[in-house]
């Protein structure tokens, strides 16, 4: 038999990644796949970078935790095709979280993988769901 948790239990280890992390966590969407794991380098051309609200994650209900708040850059970094996202602490540098960016069947889904320097960049979703309910 898997381990499995309360609702209760499933809703605060979700709710543990945004204290972690903390109040302005930075978000950089990238060119090419993530990779191998959060302390492996980074990877990729940085296409937008996001300073994300201070309240970016809405309290977990359900064994879910949605974005809160509009993520937007309003002028990408540089031009090319969205392959993965990382979010980091306030000063950009550790990495905490990241996936796959894509306007459907994605980890984060964005209004648009292919980004022109300049242009507005958007988050529409990004959910974490845990397991083992």
């Amino acid at each position: 038999m898997a381990i499995q948790y309360s609702g209760a239990v499933r809703d605060a280890k979700l709710d543990i990644i945004e204290s972690t992390i903390n109040t302005s966590a930075v978000l950089k969407i990238r060119t090419g796949a993530a990779p191998a794991n959060c302390a492996s380098p980074d990877t990729g051309l940085v296409l937008a970078t996001m300073t994300l609200p201070s309240d970016w994650m809405a309290a977990a209900s359900g064994g879910t935790k949605s974005k809160s708040g509009v993520w937007q850059d309003p002028s990408a970094d540089n031009s090319g095709t969205a392959g993965h996202f990382r979010i980091y602490e306030s000063t950009g540098t550790t990495c905490h979280i990241q996936g796959t960016v894509g306007t459907a069947s994605a980890d984060m889904i964005i209004d648009n993988t292919s980004i022109n320097a300049t242009q507005t960049v958007t988050v529409n979703n990004f959910t974490i769901t845990a397991g083992n309910g």
